[in-house]
């Protein structure tokens, strides 16, 4: 989605206090001009009567220097100053000092990208002190590792830093929930025949021994469950009980996917009763497993952008699997397929019906479905492997659901496809 001059200064007028049912109901005309100059930029000057001076000034500066080309804004108090960011890291460090100032995080993040996609800085961004004044979010990761191959070695440490930043903030909100939800689903999965008092899950007890319901005399219709079969839960830290294969596409418009399902590997690697294998592929396909103990290292040993070759990703992925029964394997891809398209569904019928489960991710991001391949969607879907898109917050509950061999929570309950 393209952002707007118009939904940035949306977000901008209700920092500056005055929110958008209070200006309608209550403000005054002079305030209501005010907003729309904001609204609609420098070419408003004229046919709204409005200048603009001190911080609403600046903030209008700052938007013209990115979403009017740099043209001279009208109404800035007579400064005469070009708003443009041109080419240059002094004045584009200080226009990422300026939205800072006047804008949220969530707001500058926005900005920064859209900074970046519509006036070329990414060449910018491979000076350390650029990287320094930039707020980072996991889509300038995305950018950093699309210019990891560029980038002289003077910036490197700093964007190991900027990126370092982001991963351990995603770690710390996505690790517990993770742990927590496969942990349950790891010791549910576990058969017991025999398990201790403490271990007994009772719910799946009763369930399994309806059957052996008794009536008992003389008590109104009262009667109880004999447990022939009790069902306990299993002891998930004793053994390796999964084995999870994340099968990660790494074309260019996989970048955010590429940055989560990394950090998600490294949660999943430091759980023992899993052993987790990490694959990137493009046209060649790349194990990074040796270096899931950090996911900045992970992420520095991708290569953003190239081809797709989907089947040659999922051969290397099949020759890795030992015990299939126990085995979930996760594509994350936008399934547009450069290889072999029957090959391709070959295998994951095959890995299928050996008992594999096998999930496939349009993306793990914020943001929604990308734009796939729905042929091929499809064409999972009737294997059994339906496609969908998965925010990170939903991704612990798909790994569950995969790890008990239970129905996945697709997403408004519809699949892609």
């Amino acid at each position: 989605m393209t952002t707007t001059r118009t939904d940035t200064t949306a977000v901008a007028d209700t920092l500056a206090g005055t929110d958008g049912t209070a200006g309608v109901r209550g403000a005054d005309d002079g305030e209501r001009l005010r907003r729309w100059r904001m609204v609609l930029g420098a070419d408003s000057s004229q046919s709204t009567g409005c200048t603009l001076t001190g911080r609403d000034a600046a903030m209008d500066g700052a938007l013209t220097a990115l979403y009017e080309g740099g043209r001279q804004p009208g109404g800035r108090g007579g400064s005469g100053r070009s708003a443009g960011l041109g080419a240059s890291a002094p004045s584009v460090a200080r226009w990422l000092g300026d939205i800072r100032t006047y804008f949220p995080s969530s707001v500058v993040q926005v900005m920064q990208r859209d900074a970046i996609d519509r006036l070329g800085l990414s060449a910018l961004l491979l000076e350390p002190e650029m990287l320094e004044a930039v707020e980072a979010d996991v889509h300038l990761v995305g950018t950093l590792l699309s210019l990891n191959k560029v980038m002289p070695e003077t910036t490197k440490e700093t964007a190991r830093a900027v990126v370092r930043k982001v991963v351990e903030k995603l770690e710390s909100r996505l690790t517990t929930r993770t742990r927590a939800a496969l942990t349950g689903a790891l010791d549910r999965s576990a058969k017991v025949s025999r398990p201790r008092h403490h271990d007994i899950d009772w719910n799946r007890t009763i369930r399994a021994n309806l059957k052996n319901y008794l009536t008992l005399p003389g008590e109104d219709g009262a009667g109880t469950i004999v447990p022939e079969r009790l069902i306990g839960y299993g002891r998930a830290a004793q053994s390796v009980k999964k084995d999870v294969i994340l099968c990660i596409d790494q074309s260019g418009s996989m970048a955010a996917s590429v940055v989560y399902a990394s950090v998600f590997g490294a949660v999943l690697a430091s759980m023992r009763a899993l052993r987790t294998r990490l694959v990137v592929f493009d046209t060649a396909v790349v194990d990074l497993t040796d270096q899931l103990d950090d996911p900045v290292d992970v992420l520095f040993g991708t290569q953003l952008g190239g081809g797709t070759d989907i089947n040659r990703a999922l051969a290397y992925c099949q020759s890795r699997i030992t015990r299939p029964a126990d085995t979930v394997v996760v594509l994350i891809s936008d399934l547009y397929e450069g290889g072999i398209r029957n090959e391709m569904l070959k295998r994951v019928a095959a890995m299928k019906a050996s008992g594999v489960q096998f999930v496939t991710l349009l993306a793990l991001s914020d943001e929604g479905a990308p734009a796939y391949d729905r042929d091929h969607a499809s064409a999972l879907a009737a294997l059994g492997a339906p496609a969908f898109a998965c925010t990170p917050d939903l991704f612990p509950e798909v790994m569950a659901a995969a790890i008990e061999k239970r129905p996945l929570p697709l997403p408004d309950k519809e699949a892609h496809g």
